[in-house]
């Protein structure tokens, strides 16, 4: 149901451990996305899969991108997008990295503080910018709340600020939490929205945009009992669409908007092929796999992925803790989660982990414990790609 026949032809094709992603699955999911919010400017979170195949068949669909340091502005450029393609979405940068993302074209800034306004200001003078306000994150696996955003009276703050200091007061923006599962959360936004608008517009401040970041969920993951999640995306996108209606109303000019998807376009179009490296019991039943949470399994803390075992596909289960290979005791799946796994597997036995697409290759170490970062391949291109 979440995964292509090529991606799992891919991976039964595997001989060793590696991510594949379906660069088909991406783009259609895209796509989708485009059809569901006609007129949404769509920039694809670098952060959620920095892979110059899935980047540039972005690109060529027509996203941009929503970057996070100069690097992956870097990356971003490097898709053949133009700089105003790209935005700065990081409220977090220092003065040499703001200059940095001037220095290559980059006009677009979110922000969050005055102090962050001044030196935007000093470093990247004449500048568009959009405040972050700040959401509480209920509903969502990761709330994202504390370390970015302001109140809406701080806001008011920072964009007069950006107008005092020579900047372009462009627009708001929030996140409403990474893997949010309610529509709650986003009628609520949308109330907070409409409601600076109303104040900005009252200090002489007409926005031409709102980013609604990213937070729009994956479909495959399952929790940490082991049932599938059922996040309600199709009652999400009726809840932008209104919305943004509003907003539209509200704004006393035109208004446009902008989405940050991340893991909602590439989660669940990523898989894992790793093995299995032994299935013991210690009063329980453990199974130890090749990959874990320092190999491209971090989000185990709040989700559980499907595991697949394509070499036994039927048989006696056994209920077991499931953990990856390093000596770190965090590099299991979820507290207390057991998961039932063939009875009769093997040291070196395929394991297939599936919706692993998003956050796989960013949240990877270098090498932790001396087990390298996956390879990973890219599927469904013109020229397919094996890459380290």
């Amino acid at each position: 149901m979440f995964s292509s026949s090529a991606l799992r032809s891919a991976l039964a094709e595997a001989t060793a451990d590696r991510i594949v992603f379906d660069l088909a699955g991406i783009v259609d999911r895209h796509d989708d996305l485009l059809r569901e919010l006609p007129g949404v400017d769509v920039r694809f979170a670098v952060k959620a899969c920095p892979v110059d195949d899935v980047l540039g068949a972005l690109a060529r669909g027509g996203a941009g991108f929503d970057a996070a340091s100069p690097n992956e502005i870097a990356q971003a450029l490097r898709t053949g997008v133009p700089p105003d393609r790209v935005h700065y979405g990081n409220t977090i940068k220092s003065d040499q990295d703001i200059a940095t993302a001037y220095r290559r074209g980059v006009r677009l800034f979110a922000t969050d503080s005055l102090a962050d306004v001044r030196a935007i200001a000093a470093h990247a003078p004449g500048s568009r910018v959009f405040c972050r306000l700040s959401t509480p994150g209920r509903g969502a696996l990761w709330g994202l709340s504390g370390k970015f955003g302001c109140s809406v009276p701080q806001a008011l703050e920072v964009l007069a600020a950006a107008r005092a200091h020579g900047l372009v007061p462009a627009g708001l923006s929030l996140h409403v939490g990474s893997q949010q599962m309610t529509v709650a959360a986003w009628r609520d936004a949308f109330t907070e929205l409409a409601g600076a608008i109303t104040r900005l517009d009252a200090l002489g401040i007409r926005l031409d945009h709102v980013n609604l970041g990213g937070g729009l969920p994956a479909m495959g993951y399952l929790d940490r009992s082991g049932v599938l999640l059922r996040p309600p995306l199709p009652a999400i996108l009726g809840a932008i669409r209104d919305g943004m209606r509003r907003l539209r109303l509200v704004a006393a000019g035109p208004l446009d908007f902008v989405l940050e998807p991340g893991r909602h376009l590439v989660a669940d179009h990523g898989a894992i092929r790793a093995h299995a490296v032994r299935l013991t019991e210690r009063e329980q039943h453990w199974l130890y796999l090749s990959c874990g949470r320092f190999n491209g399994l971090y989000e185990l803390d709040q989700i559980q992925y499907r595991l697949e075992f394509p070499t036994h596909p039927s048989g006696p289960r056994v209920m077991a803790r499931v953990a990856g290979p390093t000596c770190d005791s965090d590099d299991a799946f979820g507290p207390g989660a057991l998961i039932p796994v063939p009875a009769a597997l093997s040291s070196g036995d395929p394991v297939w982990i599936m919706s692993a697409g998003a956050y796989s290759v960013s949240y990877t170490t270098v090498g932790f414990n001396g087990f390298d970062p996956l390879p990973h391949r890219v599927i469904g291109a013109r020229d397919e790609v094996a890459a380290c």
